[in-house]
């Protein structure tokens, strides 16, 4: 075995445990904003890493730098956050809601209800 497909592979499983962690959290995570957070993350993470596996292997194989993997990843790591961002503010445009039992909730209605004038 060649040491490059040892790190090949490598990279191979780092990229498919993120990527397995991502899609969990997509499922499990109780709303939309979590479920936003889980992919966007772990998935361009993982699929950075199979981009990773997949340059090293080509540029052996065939005796010449490979480009293209280099290009989708820039690409994914430009789009990905660019895009989550976009579907969050989407999300707050049309008033979803997250669950009760999220953090930070307690945090926004103490700041509502600071800014209400006190009745007397």
């Amino acid at each position: 075995m060649n040491w490059i497909d040892l790190i090949a592979a490598v990279f191979i499983l780092i990229g498919g445990i993120f990527i397995l962690i991502g899609s969990i959290g997509l499922i499990r995570l109780p709303d939309f904003y979590m479920r936003l957070h889980a992919p966007t993350k772990a998935t361009t993470l993982g699929l950075g890493s199979l981009l990773m596996a997949s340059m090293l292997l080509f540029t052996s194989n065939n005796d010449y730098f490979s480009i293209h993997e280099i290009l989708i990843t820039l690409f994914l790591l430009i789009t990905a956050p660019v895009s989550a961002h976009m579907m969050a503010k989407s999300a707050l445009h049309v008033k979803t809601r997250p669950t009760e039992g999220s953090r930070g909730l307690n945090i926004r209605d103490a700041a509502r209800d600071r800014s209400k004038p006190e009745e007397d």
